[in-house]
């Protein structure tokens, strides 16, 4: 892996916390993700399945993790299922995980090898009334591609039908949607590696470059600070082209008097940083595109401020929508008459800001968490207003990352990326 080690005690507290939250005399089983083929004997770069991860720190596939804290056998109460790895395996791929890098890395001592899968776990689910099985319900997962997950759970439920089944996801939902502090310390680092990179891009833009360019920009920052990868698929919108909400094309000429959306993050050790930044080709932005511009900053500033304990989400993106249809006024984008006759269902200022303000941030960009429960401390969202007008020909959207605490205003792990327009146009033309 390219990022430095981890400490173990927060994958041993990952557990305990997920164990706390079992029925009594049940297993829980979590299974690596597939790596997927794509044509001939090519595949995708392997993505730990974040819950493994989360539990163990166990970044390789065809690994298993079983949990089972009233297991009378005090062996086979935490127990990891690894490839077996050899000389020739080395060789080939790559050194694996032995037996003691996995108690290193995970905190867990009873690791056995993946050809004992069936002979061990037929002696736990012996004494297990329970299992818990992973499914994915996220709110926003759309799954066309049978996992290995899914594959295992069918295989299990097969050959152990008298089981009672229960669901693991609600309890990780609600585990990994409040972050530890080495997991807020990994999302900061992510966060800083995306600040580099828009450091670079500031200083590379100019009138003619290309949007791959740019991307091509972010990516090498990117890795040589240890990030394997973007968070996620990279915008670069210049133009008309910041009006298309998931632009990724990433191919078309920057123009002298455009703006340049960019929705970019780095990954770091797995963990997400998200964020938006606008900034003119040519250096400046026009009178009209910082009118729209500060607007923007504005309910970003004034969003962040309601992200505290308590809050509920649906709730906050109704006071978010005051935020700016109040803006959209100012900038006479809509006016009186279009607020009054609004449709509660699709309010007027929708036509410029037709998305979401923050979603939960972590392991995955959009994050687990239960939208409809009260937001707490030590959860981590994004805030991204934008505006969006077609018709002058450009898109600007803002976005943070900000931890939720106790109290006061949350903490912006973005603080050090600069997103004032005035030092943007600052910094363009050092």
């Amino acid at each position: 892996m390219k990022y430095h080690p981890i400490n173990s005690k927060l994958f041993i507290k990952n557990r305990k916390n997920f164990m706390a939250q079992m029925k009594p005399n049940s297993l829980a089983v979590f299974n690596s993700n597939d790596i997927y083929p794509v044509s001939a004997d090519s595949t995708l770069p392997f993505e730990q399945h974040r819950d493994i991860f989360f539990l163990s720190g166990v970044d390789q596939e065809e690994s298993i993790l079983v949990v089972f804290p009233d297991c009378p056998k005090e062996n086979l109460r935490e127990v990891l299922f690894l490839r077996e790895t050899n000389e020739h395996i080395a060789v080939w791929e790559g050194e694996k995980l032995t037996k003691e890098k996995a108690l290193a890395t995970s905190g867990i001592k009873s690791v056995f090898w993946l050809q004992d899968l069936e002979k061990v776990l037929a002696e736990m689910m012996a004494l297990a009334d329970t299992v818990y099985i992973n499914t994915n319900e996220h709110y926003r997962a759309s799954i066309e591609t049978e996992t290995r997950e899914a594959r295992f759970t069918k295989w299990l439920l097969a050959k152990y039908p008298a089981h009672t089944v229960a669901k693991s996801n609600p309890i990780l939902q609600r585990l990994r949607s409040v972050k530890d502090q080495i997991e807020l310390d990994l999302m900061q680092t992510a966060c800083n590696i995306t600040e580099k990179g828009f450091r670079r891009v500031l200083d590379f833009v100019k009138p003619g470059v290309w949007e791959y360019e740019i991307e091509a920009e972010f990516i090498h920052e990117f890795i040589r600070n240890r990030s394997k990868k973007f968070a996620y698929t990279p915008i670069i919108a210049s133009g008309n082209n910041a009006n298309v909400l998931h632009y990724i094309e990433n191919n078309q000429q920057c123009k002298a008097g455009e703006l340049i959306l960019m929705d970019v993050g780095a990954e770091y050790a797995n963990y997400s940083s998200d964020m938006s930044r606008t900034i003119p080709v040519s250096g400046r932005f026009t009178n009209r595109q910082k009118a729209v511009y500060n607007a923007v900053n504005r309910v970003k500033n004034d969003a962040t401020k309601l992200l505290v304990p308590g809050t509920i989400w649906a709730d906050y993106h109704v006071e978010v929508g005051k935020l700016m249809t109040s803006e959209l006024l100012g900038l006479g984008l809509l006016d009186k008459a279009d607020v009054q006759n609004e449709d509660p269902k699709w309010p007027a200022y929708k036509k410029y800001f037709m998305h979401g303000t923050s979603h939960h941030m972590g392991l995955d960009t959009h994050d687990y968490g239960l939208l409809h429960e009260p937001m707490q401390a030590n959860m981590v969202f994004t805030v991204e207003p934008g505006i969006y007008i077609p018709d002058e020909g450009f898109g600007i959207r803002l976005e943070d990352d900000v931890v939720i605490q106790e109290k006061g205003e949350p903490f912006n792990l973005m603080r050090n990326i600069p997103i004032e327009a005035d030092e943007i146009e600052d910094l363009m033309n050092k």
